[in-house]
């Protein structure tokens, strides 16, 4: 059986969570609003470090950002981001602390105008990468152009999550809504 060159060439240090985030998450469309903000919180704080870091920290982010619970977050005050910056267990990052915040408020808006974060996407989708682009820096702070791809291709928006060959492209495929594939 074969898998994605990135699963392939995993060590065992890395095999565990980066293939269980393989098989069961990567690219598979995600319904919750607070999900697709834990996913994009996660790409943002990956960036210039490494995606087994964000898994290894996932449980601590959860409990630092209030379950990512969209409301909660978009709530915090300058208590909660000094709480954030000295936390170990997540990236102390100010501006991507920062940006988790106003990302969350946005997300609120978004969910006023559309009924939900999933709506939004949903109604602009598809779009090529470059225009997800310039849609998500309009909405969102510490968005540029990787962070926008893996976070669209990791929640299903856009191709190249998996291999053809690979035998979770066509679980993924068949995960994804009927319109998805016409578009």
């Amino acid at each position: 059986m074969s898998y994605c060159d990135y699963v392939n060439q995993l060590t065992p240090e890395q095999d565990e969570l980066n293939k269980r985030y393989h098989d069961h998450r990567y690219g598979y469309p995600i319904e919750s609003d607070n999900e697709l903000f834990e996913r994009l919180v996660l790409e943002i704080n990956q960036a210039g470090l490494s995606w087994t870091l964000m898994l290894k920290k996932q449980q601590n982010f959860r409990r630092a950002y209030s379950q990512f619970d969209i409301a909660s977050v978009a709530a915090y005050n300058a208590v909660d981001r000094e709480r954030l910056l000295n936390d170990a267990g997540i990236v102390r990052n100010k501006l991507k602390v920062n940006a988790a915040i106003h990302n969350a408020q946005q997300i609120l808006l978004l969910q006023q105008q559309y009924g939900s974060f999933k709506n939004w996407l949903d109604q602009h989708h598809p779009r090529p990468l470059q225009d997800w682009v310039k849609l998500f820096k309009k909405q969102f702070k510490f968005v540029g152009g990787e962070i926008v791809n893996e976070f669209l291709m990791s929640s299903g928006y856009l191709p190249g999550a998996h291999q053809a060959d690979c035998p979770i492209y066509a679980k993924v495929l068949a995960s994804k809504p009927a319109w998805s594939e016409s578009k």
